[in-house]
């Protein structure tokens, strides 16, 4: 073949995988509703998925997938299930097999060992509605018969990538049920990527007594002595009642002392600045960011939810900046 003509062949993968998924679209019917409600009524027991082959390692994915989205999963080995791995299956639990014929040799004693216990529910993904598998699971899912792509159609390839995109539909669609949200998404993924961009200013804010909180009845003289000790360049003032009534920085004293001569005197609450911007715990530290800059600032109070007049914490741009989520 030449060179020239591998990109026709591309194209023509490409277009074999997106006809599957059409047809998958097709296929989405009651059976897939049965599928999530099976795993979402997965309370006490575990879900477990097998498959053989290629199919197999789309249910790698499958587990990994429904485990990072809420669904607690693991991947069997089918060929290893006889082998001592099916007590790993116990009463109360969910078992998914995947398999294109549905009569995979090495699924067929997972699915007498299943069928015994009418406490273990049992999902079938299949394209053969008269295989073994089909015929023996609680809900059984029925995939479009899919044209492989390549030479004489044989390689699992747009089979595999429908079976792929169900696996994706149920973890997706699961997630959704469970209000499964970018805070417990970041819960699981401490590590990566994905958690630094979920980091939110609650993750990065300064608070309980290292917060330079004082009264707003203060002066001057003694709110200098608390901005220095607490070394953040910005005081947090409050009324008697705790609320948050004001914000003075640095760079407002440094203003200040040269318009007032009395200076040290002057109370906080005659030249702070009143009603300073607050955004909940739970903002994303790039939108605290973004908040900042628009408003040309370099620190924000924290709240938490409903309690906007109380300040939990003090987020600084440096403290976004330094948590590298850019």
């Amino acid at each position: 073949m030449k060179k020239k003509d591998s990109r026709a062949v591309a194209l023509g993968v490409i277009q074999f995988e997106i006809n599957a998924l059409k047809n998958l679209k097709k296929n989405i019917t009651k059976s897939f509703q049965k599928i999530v409600d099976v795993i979402l009524s997965c309370k006490d027991g575990k879900i477990i998925i097998s498959g053989v082959g290629k199919s197999g390692i789309i249910g790698k994915k499958w587990a990994a997938t429904l485990s990072s989205t809420g669904s607690p999963s693991f991947f069997m080995d089918a060929s290893n299930a006889s082998h001592g791995d099916m007590g790993q299956i116990r009463s109360k639990d969910v078992v998914i097999l995947i398999s294109n014929s549905g009569q995979s040799e090495e699924l067929k004693n997972i699915i007498k060992y299943v069928t015994r216990n009418k406490n273990i529910k049992l999902i079938g993904i299949t394209s053969k509605k008269d295989s073994i598998l089909y015929r023996n699971s609680d809900v059984a899912f029925l995939m479009p018969n899919i044209k492989e792509a390549g030479l004489e159609n044989i390689v699992p390839t747009s089979s595999t990538t429908a079976q792929l995109a169900l696996g994706d539909a149920i973890a997706i669609a699961c997630m959704k049920v469970k209000n499964f949200t970018k805070f417990d998404f970041k819960k699981i993924h401490p590590s990566g990527t994905l958690s630094v961009k979920l980091k939110t200013v609650g993750d990065l804010m300064t608070k309980r007594n290292k917060l330079p909180i004082v009264k707003e009845n203060i002066n001057m003289k003694k709110a200098i002595k608390v901005i220095n000790n607490k070394n953040l360049g910005v005081l947090i003032i409050v009324k008697s009642n705790g609320h948050t009534s004001g914000l003075i920085t640095d760079g407002d004293i440094k203003r200040i002392a040269q318009k007032y001569s009395d200076f040290e005197n002057l109370e906080l609450k005659k030249v702070m600045k009143k009603n300073p911007i607050s955004v909940n715990e739970n903002t994303l530290a790039t939108s605290a960011l973004s908040l900042m800059n628009s408003e040309k600032i370099t620190s924000l109070c924290v709240h938490k939810k409903n309690k906007m007049n109380r300040t939990i914490g003090l987020v600084h741009m440096h403290d976004i900046l330094n948590s590298n989520i850019n």
